[in-house]
């Protein structure tokens, strides 16, 4: 399966594995449909397509860190165990019982396992929540960005 970032315009390249023919299309339609397809090219290779409209590349990791829930009038924390991360937001999951709903808004602090060993602080929403996996999106930017951005390109 090929994996194709669609831009903000959404415009998408494929890339045949085989004969390396490139073709531009226009994504737009796929958006809030599947997102799989075979794809048959000129050369007559068949390959399956996975489209991405995810604003950030995602990295995937395996990172340990805490979080804290600061709605009023809610409460919870622990350990977390971050998957995958961008610039926008992270994915993680929790280990037993959890109260995370969509829309609270947390505090989650982690360290990168960078040589500085960064440890990122940050406030975020929780935008999905399936069972014990969670995903969020960070509220602002801040000065460890930058360390964040340098740990996404390596």
């Amino acid at each position: 399966m090929i994996k194709v970032y669609v831009r903000e315009n959404n415009i998408a390249t494929i890339v045949c594995p085989k004969c390396r023919a490139t073709k531009h299309f226009d994504a737009g339609k796929y958006r809030h449909q599947r997102h799989k397809f075979s794809v048959r090219c000129r050369c007559q290779n068949v390959f399956t397509v996975q489209l991405d409209f995810r604003r950030n590349f995602r990295k995937q990791t395996s990172l340990h860190g805490t979080y804290e829930v600061l709605n009023k009038g809610a409460h919870g924390g622990g350990i977390i165990h971050i998957t995958n991360i961008s610039r926008g937001g992270l994915g993680f999951t929790v280990s037993g019982l959890h109260d995370i709903q969509k829309g609270q808004l947390v505090q989650v602090e982690f360290q990168l396992n960078d040589k500085k060993k960064t440890v990122l602080n940050k406030q975020a929403v929780i935008r999905t929540v399936d069972k014990n996996s969670i995903g969020c999106e960070f509220c602002y930017n801040t000065d460890t960005d930058k360390a964040l951005g340098f740990f996404l390109q390596n």
